[in-house]
């Protein structure tokens, strides 16, 4: 086991990290902006380095001033959290190259599966049903021609993508060529890499995907479903597990054919497939993300497993300890994310309480909300032995959640789970007006 790890990142997933890292013995470093000088993660960490301006691109994306403070610090390993550098096959080599463990897959294996297009075409191999679409269209008349062999309407996404960028919904031949201009530009402004690739637009569909945990040593389970279909403009704001749109039936075989993929295509570490679950309930896998999604605490809330050790103890070489079976997966955790409506300076904090109710923050007073990162301020998250009594202590929690100085969107999570499209389970992507 690791005695001492950076912490590649910053916010709550950084907190987070540090948390699980205290709790297993390991000592901690953090790296900062000047921006997050006086941020939580910083005060928690056993060290910490500042690594250059507020910009992301001179702080969190710089990866030799991270790789020099790891090695300074006598860290042994780097754990990137999600977002920045968590799936920069490019990184990871340098984390190998100067003697350093990357808490995720390797860096072939991030190369190979980091394509979403060639991904697609691994996992046909293994028995799931995968959207039809297209490798990357180099040019708008390719996707043209594309997008008439596949029919109206499609999706341009980005081949190395995520964050809900460099997608664009296209519903005629008249809507292509400015659609491709500004997926591709979108892109390689937050990528680095400009390539797209089309694929059938299923409609109406619900967002559903599926927590992986795989070792060294072969083995692999699935820690249950995640419904993700409340989301706007792609943006996540609402998790739930288990999904009340997937039955027993469809979960018990889909979990099994997630696991036999994930064996299949050798992967290892934490990941998650996603699908979208269309009305007659056919799932059609989407991509793999292969790195802790922002949403894991909700399967840490049904299962009792913490995602974040298991990374931690896989990277170090451990086998998982557990098989199938073993997972519970009883009862109902959903999560609400709770974003910055803009920026502000925390005057005031409140956290609800009580069992089985969890706030991942890195709000402490004084926080300021810069304009260079995200908006993510925490994620509330609640569980209980029933969908309907998860809903009733969601929306107790968010009543009592108290955040003044920093406009947020507590609100608008409460109206949202009191509406009766969603109390009722009955709502797909379409809910928050995407189309």
């Amino acid at each position: 086991m690791f005695s001492k790890i950076l912490v590649a990142n910053r916010g709550e997933i950084a907190v987070r990290i540090i948390r699980a890292c205290k709790e297993m013995g390991v000592a901690t470093v953090a790296v900062y902006s000047e921006a997050d000088r006086n941020a939580l993660h910083v005060a928690l960490a056993d060290q910490s380095y500042c690594i250059g301006g507020p910009e992301a691109s001179e702080s969190y994306l710089n990866e030799n001033q991270i790789i020099s403070a790891a090695i300074l610090a006598g860290a042994q390993a780097i754990h990137p959290g999600y977002g920045f550098l968590s799936e920069n096959a490019h990184f990871a080599r340098l984390c190998r190259k100067n003697g350093l463990v990357f808490i995720g897959p390797e860096p072939e294996s991030m190369e190979r599966l980091s394509d979403k297009a060639v991904l697609k075409e691994l996992i046909s191999n293994t028995g799931l049903a995968v959207i039809p679409g297209t490798k990357a269209v180099a040019s708008a008349e390719e996707a043209r021609k594309a997008a008439d062999r596949i029919g109206y309407p499609v999706m341009l996404k980005a081949c190395a993508g995520g964050g809900g960028r460099g997608i664009r919904l296209i519903r005629s031949p008249e809507d292509l060529e400015e659609a491709y201009l500004q997926a591709t530009s979108e892109a390689a402004s937050a990528f680095g890499d400009g390539s797209v690739y089309l694929e059938k637009y299923i409609f109406p569909a619900r967002h559903v995907e599926l927590q992986i945990l795989a070792d060294e040593q072969g083995n692999a389970v699935c820690l249950g479903d995640r419904d993700c279909s409340l989301q706007r403009r792609n943006q996540k704001l609402i998790e739930e597990t288990p999904s009340p749109a997937v039955t027993a039936e469809q979960r018990s075989r889909i979990i099994r054919l997630a696991v036999e993929a994930v064996k299949g295509i050798g992967y290892v570490g934490a990941g998650t497939l996603e699908f979208l679950l269309d009305t007659e309930g056919n799932f059609w896998f989407m991509e793999m993300n292969v790195r802790l999604q922002v949403e894991h605490c909700v399967t840490e809330m049904l299962t009792g497993i913490d995602l974040v050790k298991w990374q931690i103890r896989i990277a170090a070489g451990i086998p998982l300890n557990f098989a199938q079976e073993d997972i519970p997966m009883q009862g109902a955790a959903i999560e609400c994310r709770i974003n910055a409506g803009s920026c502000g300076t925390l005057k005031m904090l409140h956290v609800p309480g009580g069992p089985s109710v969890r706030f991942d923050t890195c709000l402490i007073e004084g926080t300021a909300v810069s304009p260079y990162y995200d908006s993510l301020l925490g994620k509330l998250i609640v569980y209980a032995k029933t969908r309907e009594e998860s809903l009733r202590k969601m929306r107790a929690a968010l009543c009592e959640l108290v955040i003044e100085g920093i406009p947020t969107n507590i609100q608008e999570q409460l109206r949202i789970v009191e509406d009766e499209r969603f109390t009722s389970g009955n709502y797909d992507l379409t809910f928050m007006g995407n189309r």
